[in-house]
């Protein structure tokens, strides 16, 4: 059976949306392509190799909290305004974000902008990959830029901080998800960053963003989503806080949640860059 298309301009669009809409003069496309330190791979060497056509490349660790010694935190709302604004991207556009290894990180830009107060914003199902193994256009052309003025009206609620973390893993008045793959969950595979302890959130369940994805690198059917979470022991009837490395793969489980209809999920920010790096914070090892 044919997958249907998952077209939500407020959440994820096909590559057959996205071609059909691609001159639409208030359409803005960004490729928002970022990879793992030890990936050897650079999203802005790709997206110079070649582009949709028309997409800016969002950075994500340029476009954060540089303040931070923690990687590609939250930008300050100036900052995320004017790196758009000079982008070309503002108020009344239709923005669809895509990264280069299907569905990655496009959903933390996608969360980026739904924290900042923008609802018109969808990821790309399946990404670059899935754009091109259908032969659709790409080109090294950089995009013609107006400025376009933003408006952000930030929402608190979508993000966590360590603290309100620690009182929900303590409190058990929320779920908390952990997108890492399951060995880095149970704390049997060390971490790819130095200096992080090994295992998870005491209380947290796990659900390998990976496998929300088919083998297209596109989102799995409501039903099968749904499913992945439930198999997992998530309760869906509770608030949701999602985790991982460095809240980007985090971001990935808010785009399935958002997909279910489930709104009252938010993002620890910090993730398990922050929670491992602190001797104080509890772990747990094994698979609960």
């Amino acid at each position: 059976m044919t997958k249907p298309s998952p077209d939500d301009p407020k959440t994820l669009v096909s590559t057959d949306w996205l071609a059909a809409h691609l001159k639409d003069p208030d359409l803005r496309v960004l490729d928002a392509s970022w990879y793992l330190p030890d990936a050897g791979r650079s999203g802005l060497a790709e997206y110079q190799a070649g582009h949709i056509p028309g997409a800016r490349f969002f950075d994500i660790d340029d476009i954060s909290d540089q303040r931070s010694e923690l990687p590609h935190m939250v930008p300050p709302v100036e900052k995320f305004m004017s790196r758009m604004r000079a982008m070309g991207v503002g108020d009344g556009h239709q923005v669809v974000v895509y990264d280069g290894a299907g569905l990655f990180s496009a959903a933390r830009v996608w969360w980026l902008f739904r924290l900042m107060g923008h609802d018109n914003v969808a990821v790309l199902d399946g990404g670059l990959p899935k754009w091109q193994a259908e032969g659709k256009p790409v080109t090294t052309a950089a995009p013609v830029i107006r400025d376009r003025h933003m408006t952000v009206q930030r929402r608190n609620r979508m993000v966590r901080d360590v603290t309100d973390v620690a009182r929900a893993a303590k409190l058990g008045d929320h779920v908390i998800i952990d997108a890492r793959a399951p060995g880095r969950f149970r704390g049997e595979v060390a971490e790819p960053r130095p200096g992080m302890r090994s295992g998870h959130i005491p209380g947290s369940r796990n659900v390998f963003y990976q496998d929300l994805l088919d083998a297209d690198g596109t989102m799995k059917s409501l039903a099968a989503l749904r499913a992945a979470f439930t198999d997992a022991g998530v309760d869906l009837d509770k608030p949701a806080i999602t985790t991982c490395g460095s809240g980007v793969t985090a971001a990935v489980l808010a785009l399935a949640l958002e997909r279910l209809g489930k709104t009252d999920h938010s993002l620890y920010d910090g993730s398990w860059s922050e929670w491992g790096m602190y001797a104080d914070l509890p772990i747990a090892t094994g698979a609960a």
